[in-house]
């Protein structure tokens, strides 16, 4: 057995547990780690010039290959910077094991510089964390990390690696990888059961969310809305493409207004929720979303959603792919020519109503409004995306200049889309990088808020270096708008103060070339769809600073 580092051992096993990058920022107690990368060169290191940052892009990574992740963050202030994006992925369930180089042990001790308690720091905001105390213990908990952080309900695990566990040297068994096969689905009475409850609803609904990407159960999704010919709506978060937009049944994302979702859903008689969060808001209201008697019946591996705010009539644990390919036949078999006959009356009239029908509507809509300089934030998001090529990927983290990018872009796989969900922002800049390196083939657009972008800009940085191709287009209207929108609506107050951001303005194009990267600035909606179109053809880092109307 050979003898090996500490440090060593550590890439080892996380390169037996499917990681092929290792997103970090490293410090003085991380450099045994650095030292030992030199033996690992097929493990592809990943710089980011902040903590939170190079979360963000492990969480985009995983997010958009449905890998397993891996980041390295620097001791007690390093962790403290990365909490905010670790949030982030424990929101979005993102398997990342997040470690952190931590003083000697016994060092510790007298108190030194960077030195505090990391697991503490980090236990609220993950699945799983302990320190390693032991070099023989370090397999066995690398092991047990991996298992946690990808079982559902999956999500990162942190782990503090003392100086001295990594220096020292040993020969030691690794050991071997476990995973937990979650591709069950309920048994027969169970199905039956949730069959001829589905069959007694006269018009059901269903709801789509995140479990659909992570159990790739699009096209059984589907099948199922079909069979039925029911309504689907994505969740009220829409951070991933949870269902295709072009499909027949699909109706859109309900609103996170609560009267405006309680007055879509009265007229259905049962809700399907698959794998979706039940009706997720954002401020308070005397309205509640859910309108009063609506039953529902939920499909899920993440059961703590199930009957969180809402009774649940039938709550199934099942993998969605595995159970919606079983439950189609039966539906068929036993719902006989009643139901195909109703299936196909609600097919004919949902062609004149879905999303594919009212994206048209919407354009015409944003079309017939004045053109100006700057651009209106409608036609800024219209015009982006015109501009995208079919296979490309977006990366969202825009508010007001975005609220038509679910009427516009259609999700065509279960990549194609990746939005920010927890309303913690600074993830996209960052993110953007691990989703183009997830996706290597596919160009990327990034989409972000002039607000949101500098909570995390230098991640423009990582990406130039990285000479990746992806565009990141800044929509700059001055200042944060949404805020603005809220004080006027809530308070019926227009005295702005800290919502501004343009005295001095903010120069995007000028702190893109300063970090090495292609940067022009539009204000028309046309220079701004040849401006797309050109830059996501280069193959090379590229930023748009979009010009948009602010005004309220």
């Amino acid at each position: 057995m050979n003898i090996t580092s500490g440090g060593s051992i550590f890439l080892s096993l996380l390169k037996e547990e499917g990681v092929t990058h290792m997103f970090g920022n490293p410090g003085t107690t991380e450099l045994p780690i650095m030292h030992a990368m030199r033996e690992h060169q097929d493990l592809t290191y990943v710089l980011g010039l902040q903590e939170s940052l190079v979360v963000a892009m492990a969480d985009g990574f995983s997010r958009a290959s449905g890998k397993l992740a891996a980041c390295n963050v620097h001791v007690a202030p390093g962790l403290g910077n990365a909490i905010g994006a670790i949030y982030n992925a424990r929101f979005t369930g993102t398997p990342i094991i997040i470690t952190a180089g931590q003083q000697e042990q016994g060092h510790g001790l007298t108190e030194p510089l960077l030195y505090g308690p990391l697991v503490p720091i980090a236990q609220p905001v993950v699945k799983w964390a302990t320190e390693v105390n032991r070099l023989e213990d370090l397999p066995r908990i690398i092991r047990r990390a991996a298992k946690i952080a990808t079982a559902p309900p999956s999500g990162p695990v942190f782990l503090s690696l003392p100086g001295d566990v990594l220096n020292e040297e040993a020969g030691i068994d690794l050991g071997a990888s476990t995973r937990v096969d979650t591709r069950v689905r309920p048994s027969d009475g169970v199905m039956a059961s949730f069959v001829d409850r589905v069959l007694a609803a006269k018009n059901p609904v269903i709801v789509c969310g995140d479990e659909l990407v992570k159990c790739d159960a699009l096209a059984e999704a589907t099948e199922f809305a079909e069979i039925l010919g029911a309504d689907v709506f994505q969740q009220t978060v829409p951070y991933g493409a949870h269902y295709l937009s072009e499909h027949i049944c699909f109706l859109g994302t309900l609103s996170r207004d609560q009267k405006n979702v309680r007055d879509t859903l009265q007229p259905y008689d049962l809700m399907i929720v698959l794998g979706a969060d039940v009706l997720r808001m954002s401020v308070w209201s005397e309205v509640d979303p859910m309108p009063e008697g609506l039953p529902i019946v939920q499909i899920g591996l993440v059961d703590w959603e199930m009957g969180k705010n809402y009774p649940v009539e039938q709550a199934v644990y099942g993998d969605l792919r595995e159970t919606l390919a079983v439950l189609a036949p039966l539906l068929r078999e036993k719902g006989g020519d009643e139901l195909a006959a109703r299936a196909g009356s609600n097919l004919n009239d949902l062609k004149s109503r879905n999303w594919a029908a009212n994206r048209p509507k919407v354009v015409d809509s944003i079309e017939a409004g004045a053109q100006s300089n700057p651009m209106s934030p409608d036609m800024f998001c219209l015009r982006l995306v015109d501009a995208l090529p079919n296979e490309a990927v977006v990366v969202h983290e825009g508010l007001t200049s975005t609220r038509y990018l679910p009427n516009l872009l259609p999700y065509r796989d279960r990549y194609s889309f990746h939005g920010f969900a927890s309303g913690g922002i600074g993830w996209a800049v960052p993110a953007a990088v691990g989703v183009q390196l997830a996706q290597p083939d596919r160009p990327v657009c990034a989409v972000i808020g002039d607000g949101s972008s500098m909570y995390s800009i230098q991640a423009l940085w990582t990406a130039a270096h990285m000479k990746l191709p992806m565009t990141y287009v800044i929509a700059n209207n001055g200042g944060y708008r949404i805020l603005k929108q809220r004080l006027k609506a809530f308070h019926q107050n227009d005295h702005f103060v800290g919502m501004d951001l343009n005295d001095p303005p903010i120069d995007f194009v000028g702190l893109a070339r300063s970090m090495g990267m292609d940067a022009v600035r539009v204000s028309t909606a046309e220079d701004l769809r040849m401006a797309v179109a050109e830059n996501m053809a280069s193959g090379k880092p590229n930023l748009i600073d979009a010009v948009v109307d602010g005004s309220l």
